[in-house]
């Protein structure tokens, strides 16, 4: 009986090692970094709050990834500036202030909603203050969290961040600090997670 319940767990577990020994750099994944991974393992998502897919993606995905990350990953998310012109950098500033003031869940869903579901065009800083104001923050926190030091500080290194995985769209998913997932080879966002999970076990 032992054997067998041996053998049973066996078979249940050959399945997920074969997965993760077929993950191949150039395929499932690029090295972006010859250098040391972070001291830590982590997971960062890169996204624009103009993305719609990366919409679509912190409604279905980012739930998924908060409630299944491994023990001992810790879970980022670093706003681009590429997309959205030079309002690309004020939603970048706008996720960083959001940082600060401990309030990323509420206006990381208010301007994906303001943006995508009613078609608001952002033009300048005031246009994200109005909406930080719309949910609960006070506009003389908003003013001095927006050109802070931590925020500034915040800003440069999602800006270096992204220069360093050398993203060409997003959503996308670095692990380590090292490794940048190829979505265009997988076939669903529970194979992106599968992926994404074991490069953080790669540098242990």
């Amino acid at each position: 009986m032992k054997k067998a319940l041996l053998m049973a767990a066996a078979l249940l577990l050959a399945p997920m090692a074969a997965t993760a020994a077929d993950y191949k750099e150039g395929v499932h994944y690029t090295v972006i970094n010859e250098g040391p991974a972070t001291s830590k393992p982590e997971i960062t998502e890169f996204f624009s709050f103009f993305c719609g897919h990366c919409y679509n993606f912190s409604k279905t995905v980012v739930p998924k990834i908060e409630k299944t990350l491994p023990e001992g990953v810790t879970f980022n998310q670093a706003h681009v500036e590429f997309i959205g012109r030079e309002m690309g950098t004020e939603m970048s500033r706008a996720f960083a202030i959001a940082h600060q003031l401990n309030v990323e869940k509420k206006i990381e869903h208010a301007i994906f909603t303001a943006i995508h579901d009613a078609k608001q065009r952002f033009t300048s800083q005031n246009d994200i203050r109005m909406v930080f104001i719309a949910n609960g923050v006070d506009g003389k926190d908003f003013d001095a969290a927006a050109n802070s030091f931590m925020v500034n500080a915040q800003m440069s290194k999602m800006k270096r961040d992204t220069e360093n995985a050398k993203l060409s769209g997003v959503p996308a998913l670095v692990v380590n600090g090292k490794y940048r997932v190829e979505t265009g080879s997988i076939k669903s966002y529970d194979e992106l997670l599968d992926i994404a999970y074991y490069l953080t076990t790669v540098d242990k």
